[in-house]
């Protein structure tokens, strides 16, 4: 946070410099081509004169004014305070000028401080009108740089809030995957099986990919396959080959990449669903296809007649979750049931 500040002021530190100087440079300039290629010492310090106040001004009317009247809708308060602070600014601008700079250059009598106070047109004329031109050139920009900061932060905050819902939905995902796992190696573990050791082993690959692949915002699809490879034959080893039937096909085309853990947790979902709340023989389809702009997966499996594998539930829900923070509007997630074959499509771009 201290560091954004110090760039913060840094910035408007180097844009006054530069807008300020341009402005002194402009009005030499635009007098210069009024004296017809010549221009005195003393219209430069009259002009030096009048930019300091413009300075200060400009500085006062946005930061002090704007931001603790305007900004916070008090707008007759600020209104009086404006102009206000005009007429007294403009009277500071003229005594500087008549007391401070004109001795060393001009042998006159001085004007009054009553005259000076009280001789409001020439104010207007001669100072307040300048005044109110440098600050609303400034006071403009200011607004723009305000507007450009406001939705610059407005989108890093929203980047942020993104970043941890999405860590918030995987947190949600991870120990419900791990929970039914954990279950499937404790019933082998109960009957001795000699397939503990290799469902550890299958475990083992797929915390490591939880671990050191989930965090990151996108993968290439042919990793996210390989440990699905990983838990499904973790998961065939409670079931023979009379239980359980699963057909794969793959054809990729494309280097995509999706969100880690987004085509597991539907895998993970089939298996509860499906062998894992039927008696019956149970069939698992999964059908992954690409182009260079799309990649498209289909998963299906069988479910007993009470089983609805409810859409509404937690794996589906984070899953359309995950899909709206990272592709907006531009997926395709469809849920299905048809008979006994429970179905669900994901269309996203090939690349995040």
């Amino acid at each position: 946070m201290k560091f954004g500040q110090q760039h913060h002021l840094r910035q408007n530190v180097y844009f006054q410099l530069f807008f300020w100087t341009a402005l002194f440079l402009f009005g030499i300039v635009r007098d210069y081509g009024e004296y017809d290629g010549s221009m005195s010492s003393t219209t430069l310090i009259y002009n030096f004169c009048h930019w300091i106040f413009q300075i200060a001004g400009a500085n006062f009317i946005y930061y002090i004014l704007i931001r603790n009247f305007f900004d916070q809708k008090k707008h007759i308060t600020f209104s009086l305070y404006l102009v206000l602070s005009l007429y007294l600014i403009s009277v500071m601008n003229r005594i500087f000028i008549v007391y401070g700079a004109e001795p060393f250059f001009i042998d006159e009598p001085q004007d009054s401080f009553y005259s000076i106070f009280t001789d409001i047109r020439y104010l207007l004329t001669h100072y307040t009108f300048s005044l109110i031109s440098a600050a609303f050139i400034f006071i403009s920009v200011m607004f723009v740089i305000r507007y450009r900061d406001e939705k610059e932060n407005t989108a890093q905050l929203l980047k942020e809030k993104a970043e941890l819902e999405l860590k918030s939905l995987k947190s949600q995902l991870n120990p419900h995957f791990l929970f039914n796992t954990l279950n499937n190696i404790y019933a082998l573990s109960l009957n001795n099986s000699e397939k503990t050791s290799e469902s550890i082993s299958r475990l083992s690959d797929i915390l490591d990919y939880i671990l050191y692949k989930g965090p990151k915002n996108e993968i290439p699809v042919s990793e996210e396959l390989a440990v699905i490879d990983h838990y499904i034959e973790l998961e065939s080893l409670r079931y023979n080959k009379e239980r359980l039937k699963i057909s794969k096909e793959i054809n990729l085309n494309s280097a995509a990449t999706i969100p880690p853990l987004l085509y597991l947790t539907l895998v993970e979902n089939a298996f509860k669903h499906g062998a894992g709340k039927s008696k019956d023989r149970t069939e698992i389809k999964i059908d992954v296809s690409s182009d260079e702009s799309y990649l498209i997966f289909k998963i299906e499996n069988t479910c007993s007649n009470d089983e609805t594998n409810d859409p509404e539930g937690i794996g589906l829900k984070n899953i359309e979750k995950q899909l709206k923070l990272h592709y907006q509007d531009h997926f395709v997630f469809n849920v299905s049931r048809e008979n006994h074959t429970f179905k669900v499509e994901i269309k996203t771009p090939a690349a995040l």
